[in-house]
């Protein structure tokens, strides 16, 4: 299994773990694979400490860290006077209010991007280019040894930062088009994501989208994500062309992640039918667990649709926040509403593992895999 990609960045396997947890980042590191830490979540001072955890458990094994960088934000978030919160519609507020009415959610969330070092209104900074610049500036002070970038092109500044450090740049990608704009932009490394993938992603499957990326931006390599959460699905990615899988959904049902107890519950019950691409949650399509409030901003009556990135991330996290506590009191509307950012492959996830146990089982039944092949082509 040691693809170009293992001897550059120094792993066992080519499986890379995608978490906003630090506990899946060590654990899947310290199993031989390369843990990946959504810095989103985090204030520079927030992800320094992270970081720092990690560095002091992983014992020198490489881990990485991605940022979210769209290609386009809505208009007020540039605006560096104004606190992003004061430009959230009233009308935006007002539905918000009305759905908690609606499912008799208790207790309060406080106001839309309410003060704080970890408000809502300074996470929707970070997925500005300066907001990024911050984390990435953080997070090179550490031993990272991969820096990945979504939704967008890498900006110039942070190639150059990471490329003075001697540490890579990784991009997600949904289009070829894109694969070959990240390219040019200074990828070192291409993550082709199929739509089947939580979180944001386009409208082409894994199984279209990976060849045609592996042939497009050819030798710079190329990791295959979305829907992959198993042996099998592993080895027919590396099948494709890829050197090696990118998995983000097979983790949040694991016994580290930091997914919250109530909706761990509804992935473990749903099927792959489950889920649905949705801008309710962050403004751009992101594919998560459907729910009430996927319909209610969707195809509700009465929603006013959901505002552009980051606006949109404001509206929802805050509330989100808000819905996330009734639901762990069990609030039967609170968990009508409550979800979480999955892909299709939540139908392959009915149980809860430690996150090591899911690596090794992965990479046997990848290895059962091939030799099947073997034998079918002997």
């Amino acid at each position: 299994m040691r693809t170009a990609i293992c001897e550059r960045l120094g792993v066992e396997f080519p499986l890379f773990a995608f978490s906003h947890c630090r506990d899946v980042v060590a654990a899947v590191t310290n199993a031989g694979g390369f843990g990946v830490l959504g810095a989103i979540a985090y204030t520079p001072e927030q992800l320094d400490t992270e970081l720092t955890w990690l560095d002091e458990r992983v014992g020198g094994r490489p881990y990485g860290v991605d940022v979210l960088l769209p290609g386009k934000v809505d208009a007020s978030a540039l605006d560096a006077e104004a606190r992003l919160a004061d430009a959230v519609p009233e009308r935006h507020r007002d539905f918000v209010t009305h759905l908690m009415s609606k499912y008799g959610v208790g207790g309060s969330g406080g106001p839309i991007g309410g003060p704080g070092i970890g408000s809502p209104d300074e996470l929707g900074r970070r997925v500005t280019a300066a907001g990024a610049t911050g984390l990435i500036d953080v997070a090179l002070k550490h031993p990272v040894g991969l820096v990945a970038s979504a939704l967008g092109p890498p900006p110039p500044e942070l190639v150059e930062k990471a490329r003075a450090a001697g540490v890579p740049v990784a991009a997600l990608v949904g289009t070829v088009e894109h694969a070959r704009r990240q390219v040019a932009a200074g990828a070192d490394l291409i993550v082709a994501q199929g739509t089947e993938a939580g979180g944001h992603t386009g409208e082409i499957s894994t199984m279209v989208l990976v060849p045609q990326v592996v042939d497009a931006v050819g030798p710079v390599p190329v990791l295959a994500a979305g829907g992959i959460a198993s042996g099998r699905q592993m080895a027919a990615a590396l099948a494709l062309g890829a050197e090696g899988v990118w998995c983000g959904s097979v983790w949040l049902t694991t016994e580290e992640a930091e997914t919250a107890p109530a909706v761990k519950r509804k992935m473990l019950a749903a099927s792959s039918l489950d889920t649905v691409r949705s801008r309710s949650r962050t403004g751009k399509p992101a594919r998560q667990l459907r729910s009430a409030w996927t319909d209610e901003w969707d195809s509700g009556q009465e929603s006013p649709g959901p505002l552009g990135m980051p606006l949109q991330l404001l509206v929802a996290e805050s509330a989100m926040a808000r819905i996330g506590a009734a639901a762990e009191r069990g609030e039967p509307g609170a968990l009508d509403l409550a979800n979480y950012f999955v892909g299709q492959v939540v139908g392959q996830l009915d149980q809860v593992r430690p996150a090591r146990e899911v690596v090794y089982a992965m990479v046997s039944e990848f290895a059962d895999a091939v030799e099947r092949l073997g034998r079918l082509s002997g």
